[in-house]
């Protein structure tokens, strides 16, 4: 209902607030397509902008955080979206803005969205985890190359892989890089190269495009085959801002199919400086220890006992021959003085020997029994005696007994 004023009877500015309020409150949610211009938050709000896609017209919007980090791909400046919105005025301000019900990117957001979906369902599958990732030959006997054919792609990475090792085998495949087909072309070119047991790595090259011209390399079915080949492979597809799926399932991500033919190949020339720079660290490690032998063996010849060798046999037969006089001066010695000791103690033995008593004119005299006789009781005049003296015996007969007188 329209209100009904004049000069005389103006309305209040609160009536007219409130009336436009409730006549916007009555256009209830609405589906709109935009652009996304300068998004900001603070707390738990966005504050954005939506300007339209054709005429220069924008309006102020606002959303919950989670309405906007709920959408499958980030919502940023310039992003086209489809969004579900209620018109609200605020009165006391005469703000006219849109509250953001759902937001949906819409476009090349679309198209990211569908990709983020399914690199989260690769993902929880596990066919992007680095533990399967394969480590690249060092230097390949084979590289397979899937490409478009007369590509600047194929040229950069035949040119750069023979600059950099002349003598590299390459086995090309060539490939629909772009549109429906290419993604089943790219895959059949694939198994054919990992089949190959001659080819120890597999570059897939492209020189970028734009998002939608790299959508094979995001195709599933690619994604599974790359995952499943037993031949490591590189993905060049040269397209910085986006990642590929191809990229992440991939042994080796490659930025250009430049970076890719660095990657496979040494270079011959680093290889033969390495080469010359390992020769010349093993020869200065030979020659330090040829060094450190010859010093040690010239400190061993120094020593005297190699360097005059007969010296040491010589101090020792000085030492043997002086050991053996003084043994045997002290044996001399030694036999000196048991020959003295042997000489008094036969003197002593003589001096008390009953033969050295007869040599002073003694005899012993024996009864015809044979004991010795030293006193005349037991004899009687006509007993026989047996006298023994130094030289013999003799036999006497007892004519007379005579007692000495007792003192």
């Amino acid at each position: 209902m329209a209100l009904e004023t004049s000069a005389d009877s103006p309305a209040p500015l609160r009536s007219i607030s409130l009336a436009l309020q409730g006549w916007i409150g009555k256009l209830g949610a609405v589906w709109v397509e935009a652009e996304v211009v300068q998004p900001k938050l603070s707390g738990n709000t966005y504050y954005l902008t939506l300007r339209d896609l054709a005429a220069t017209m924008s309006i102020s919007a606002i959303a919950f955080r989670a309405v906007v980090e709920s959408s499958a791909s980030p919502i940023t400046d310039g992003t086209r979206v489809i969004v579900h919105a209620k018109p609200e005025f605020y009165s006391p301000n005469g703000r006219l803005s849109l509250k953001l019900l759902e937001i949906r990117p819409t476009g090349e957001g679309e198209l990211l969205a569908q990709l983020e979906r399914r690199r989260q369902l690769l993902a929880a599958e596990g066919l992007f985890e680095a533990r399967w990732k394969r480590p690249l030959p060092v230097l390949p006997t084979a590289i397979g190359l899937v490409t478009g054919k007369g590509s600047a792609a194929e040229r950069d990475v035949i040119q750069n892989v023979r600059d950099r090792w002349p003598g590299a085998t390459l086995e090309v495949r060539h490939a629909l890089m772009q549109g429906s087909q290419s993604a089943t072309a790219v895959i059949a070119a694939l198994r054919e190269l990992d089949a190959a047991a001659h080819v120890d790595v597999i570059v897939i090259a492209r020189g970028g495009g734009a998002l939608e011209d790299l959508l094979p390399f995001s195709d599933e079915a690619l994604v599974r085959a790359v995952y499943a080949a037993t031949t490591p492979v590189v993905s060049a597809i040269g397209h910085e801002p986006d990642v590929p799926l191809l990229d992440l399932v991939a042994d080796l991500r490659a930025s250009t199919p430049t970076d890719a033919a660095k990657r496979v190949v040494p270079h011959v020339g680093d290889e033969l400086a390495g080469l010359a720079a390992a020769r010349e660290r093993a020869r200065q490690a030979v020659a330090a220890q040829v060094h450190r032998e010859l010093a040690g063996l010239a400190a061993l010849r120094s020593r005297p006992v190699l360097r005059s060798p007969s010296a040491f046999v010589d101090s020792q037969q000085d030492l043997v021959l002086a050991q053996r006089e003084r043994a045997r001066r002290a044996m001399g010695s030694r036999l000196d003085r048991a020959h003295d000791e042997i000489g008094h103690h036969l003197a002593r033995v003589r001096a008390l020997s009953p033969l050295a008593t007869m040599r002073r004119g003694y005899a012993v005299a024996l009864d015809p029994a044979g004991h010795a006789v030293t006193s005349i009781e037991p004899l009687a005049a006509g007993d026989e005696l047996v006298l023994h003296l130094t030289d013999g015996r003799a036999t006497v007969r007892v004519t007379e007994l005579q007692e000495h007188p007792h003192e």
